[in-house]
């Protein structure tokens, strides 16, 4: 990935811990694990399975859109909020990206979009997040995003 610079700002120095992803091999396996966290989490939520959905978040988790910082302590909103969020008609979502933007052996940030459907497949909406994976206390999962859907 190559970053835009504006004409006149200097280099940026390198991040430590942290690298771009461009086509190098080095953190192949925590993208392939933030990866799989995001097919688990999509295929629990177009199940509607709470636990299932939640078993891929760490707590607590984040959520900003819309000027508005939503954290969850815990699981038990979770889905509710989603459906809430989602809207009339909403029936399944899939993703339509999922790139990785940086990553190190422990953290992926990913560049995502999904839509939403309605049960006929017609689209709701197209939607774009940053989301961020990481593994804790040895387990991976969602920690936070930064998403313009509603």
């Amino acid at each position: 990935m190559v970053a835009t610079m504006l004409p006149g700002m200097p280099a940026l120095p390198r991040c430590q811990g942290m690298d771009d992803v461009n086509g190098d091999q080095q953190h192949d396996e925590a993208i392939a694990q933030a990866i799989a966290v995001m097919e688990r989490h999509m295929a629990a939520l177009n199940a509607s399975d709470q636990a299932g959905m939640t078993a891929e978040l760490h707590f607590p988790h984040y959520r900003l859109s819309q000027g508005r910082l939503q954290t969850w302590s815990g699981p038990d909103s979770y889905l509710a909020d989603f459906l809430a969020r989602a809207g009339e008609g909403w029936h399944h979502s899939a993703w339509d990206f999922r790139r990785p933007i940086a990553a190190s052996d422990d953290k992926v940030h990913l560049d995502v979009q999904f839509t939403r459907y309605r049960a006929d497949g017609s689209p709701l909406g197209t939607f774009r997040s940053i989301w961020v994976i990481a593994k804790l206390n040895g387990r991976w999962g969602a920690q936070l995003r930064s998403s313009f859907a509603a």
